[in-house]
């Protein structure tokens, strides 16, 4: 076995097809590519790993811009105190959106149990004009007592 890889087999043991991998070094994601005499790529077995991390970072919400102030050229030379600095951030990030999704999810239950709750004798329609009213009305309430 070779100690570089071509495109197609970094493709095959990343899962990522070739045109990903040329994007990823077209923006300067992914560095570690060396080209032979005939204009062929070559890349170390690490770039595998790269490809890993930066899928694995994006599912984790990082957008490829971020992670090209990350990722090092070569996975032997990362700046810890930004890396750490980075994820604490991004994490911060995932909470709020976790924080903000949970006041969304308990909103739409509540829409949920009144729609669910209409009385058999009105039809959907009348029981959406009810709750709107029911909820212009808890409005001018609410803006009442501030």
């Amino acid at each position: 076995m070779s100690a570089t890889l071509s495109i197609g087999e970094l493709s095959k043991r990343s899962g990522l097809a070739a045109s990903k991998i040329r994007f990823y070094e077209s923006i300067g994601l992914l560095r570690m590519v060396k080209r032979k005499a005939n204009g062929y790529r070559e890349y170390p077995p690490e770039a595998a790993i790269a490809l890993s991390l930066i899928t694995t970072a994006q599912k984790a919400g990082f957008s490829l811009d971020e992670l090209k102030g990350l990722m090092p050229a070569d996975l032997d030379h990362w700046d810890h105190d930004a890396l750490v600095e980075s994820l604490e951030t991004k994490l911060k990030e995932v909470e709020t959106l976790i924080a903000s999704l949970e006041v969304s999810r308990a909103e739409l239950k509540k829409v949920l149990g009144q729609l669910n709750a209409r009385p058999d004798d009105i039809t959907c329609t009348d029981n959406a004009r009810r709750m709107i009213n029911e909820h212009m009305s808890q409005a001018t309430n609410t803006q009442i007592v501030k």
